[in-house]
């Protein structure tokens, strides 16, 4: 449980499988983790959204050899952060250059714009590689509503 005051450090944890059917976990634990914030559902969603794309992007590469866990951690300081973490392949979502949105929208590929998308919806999108593991952040800056 957290505590009645958003800005106070708390520290909420969920593991998934790497698996689609998993994501409707993740995004329940965020949104319960960020129900005590008082957010407006544009925030919640934005921060949403880039956690799905981050998830889906981990389930469909960092695995080739099958399904392993995701982490998830979410702390308020006075942001918002979300770690997430995978013990799969060793990927730098930060050196994917920005994609070429009027060649993708113009073919008939799918994909491609899931970390650009997570990137622009969020104020810091950090990863580092530790422990064998792939670690991306995810933090936004916001107002918390009494």
């Amino acid at each position: 449980m957290m505590p009645d005051d958003p800005h106070e450090a708390s520290r909420r944890t969920l593991t998934i499988r790497s698996e689609l059917s998993e994501i409707d976990k993740a995004r329940a634990f965020l949104r319960e983790s960020l129900a005590p914030c008082r957010l407006d559902e544009e925030e919640i969603f934005k921060l949403e959204l880039a956690l799905v794309e981050i998830c889906v992007n981990i389930t469909r590469y960092a695995y080739p050899d099958g399904g392993g866990p995701i982490g998830l951690t979410l702390w308020i300081e006075p942001g918002i952060c979300l770690e997430i973490r995978d013990s799969g392949v060793p990927f730098d979502p930060r050196l994917l250059p920005p994609p070429d949105l009027d060649r993708l929208l113009a073919s008939s590929r799918r994909g491609g714009l899931g970390v650009y998308l997570a990137r622009k919806l969020v104020d810091d999108f950090d990863y580092k590689r530790e422990n064998e593991e792939n670690i991306v952040t995810l933090s936004r800056c916001l107002p918390f509503t009494n």
